[in-house]
């Protein structure tokens, strides 16, 4: 673990491992919770890093060292996770490039990933946007040598170690297999009171659509 400062107020906390960040996280989360560290304002975790916000001028930062130092970096997260479910449909454009990559058929790359459970890491790329850990070993693929134009919203893909869906349409490398069924709820929607249907922390399962 390394800690970096990050302007005045915030440290960037350089780990190892999805795991780490996922107990990083946790710990930090939880020690505001607790108020040992009453003045963070904002957590982002990404695949090795945890930034940590703290409220301008109050000097918080100097408190995280020693809540870390009581972090058990190798367990996730203790508590109950909320758990959600995506309708999704198996029909891709690279679903035949995945399955032919993987060594299997095309149905049994939809049963590998529709079997998995997921984590959702981190977020980014853009608003909803959720990078899921848990992909099978056989779907972890490379991107594509050539990056698409636009990736339609609601398309489901995977790249390296992890899977996610575009909450809106972009450009985008992955490779795509399936898709949300049409009545899946928005990934993103500034109208709700979480816009972002995925944060760190959550179970994802997907379903196929009847």
């Amino acid at each position: 673990m390394r800690l970096l400062r990050c302007g005045a107020d915030a440290v960037l906390v350089e780990l190892d491992s999805l795991t780490e960040v996922a107990a990083v996280r946790a710990a930090l989360a939880a020690a505001a919770g607790r108020g040992d560290l009453p003045d963070l304002v904002e957590l982002v975790p990404a695949a090795r890093t945890v930034l940590a916000s703290f409220r301008a001028g109050s000097g918080g930062q100097h408190r995280l060292p020693a809540v870390l130092d009581g972090a058990d970096l190798a367990q996730p997260p203790a508590g109950e996770p909320r758990r959600v479910v995506l309708p999704a449909v198996y029909d891709g454009p690279d679903l035949d490039l995945v399955a032919r990559t993987a060594g299997v058929r095309a149905d049994e790359v939809a049963r590998l990933h529709g079997d998995a459970e997921y984590t959702v890491a981190f977020c980014g790329f853009a608003p909803g946007f959720g990078y899921l850990s848990g992909l099978p070993e056989p779907l972890r693929q490379a991107r594509l040598d050539s990056p698409r134009p636009t990736v339609p919203a609601g398309a489901i893909g995977v790249a390296g170690e992890f899977t996610g869906v575009y909450p809106r349409s972009s450009p985008g490398g992955w490779r795509l297999i399936g898709r949300l069924a049409a009545d899946a709820e928005p990934l993103f929607d500034p109208r709700r009171d979480r816009p972002a249907l995925l944060a760190p922390g959550d179970l994802v399962r997907f379903e196929v659509a009847g």
